[in-house]
């Protein structure tokens, strides 16, 4: 696996947010951190929404805050399989993972379709889902998720996006 680029995050930056987040690199840096296990977010490069890096990492993760455009909470943390899915999910882009990938947010999230990749509010469709502290894990192979559930209220792990280049599992859990 490959640490995620200067550039590669860059892009990740650029596609996800616009606005500057008016936090301290303190704030910042804690949001972010929040977002994984701290033998991660420890040695995982941090950086914000506009680009810049405020800790150089060693481990090929790299760490968000939430993002500014967001209500609530919602750090993440990315190996570099979810940086490149990211990076095709942004940009509406075919993607299939090369290997099993790893994303934290274990501050929970503000909610997503978990049937529908790009929703941008809950609708009375579009199985909306406010997740709590979970990880997400991409696979290489899509057909090896058949079989597994996609109800988010199964109290176990479920696939998210489910037939879309985007499927992944959610794996919920307790958190920091």
């Amino acid at each position: 696996m490959h640490p995620i680029t200067t550039a590669t995050a860059a892009a990740l930056v650029a596609g996800l947010a616009g606005a500057a987040c008016a936090a301290d690199t303190d704030a910042l840096l804690a949001d972010a951190k929040s977002a994984a296990p701290d033998e991660i977010a420890n040695n995982a490069t941090v950086m914000d929404w506009d680009g810049n890096t405020l800790q150089q990492g060693s481990n090929g993760f790299t760490c968000f805050p939430t993002p500014p455009t967001l209500n609530g909470t919602a750090p993440m943390c990315l190996d570099a399989a979810w940086a490149s899915w990211a990076d095709a999910w942004m940009n509406k882009k075919p993607f299939t993972a090369s290997t099993v990938g790893i994303s934290y947010m274990l501050a929970g999230d503000g909610g997503a379709s978990n049937i529908d990749p790009y929703a941008q509010e809950e609708t009375p469709g579009n199985d909306w889902i406010v997740e709590g502290p979970h990880l997400m894990i991409i696979v290489p192979d899509a057909a090896s998720l058949e079989g597994m559930s996609t109800d988010p209220h199964n109290g176990g792990p479920y696939v998210m996006w489910k037939g879309t280049d985007y499927a992944h599992i959610m794996v919920p859990t307790t958190g920091k």
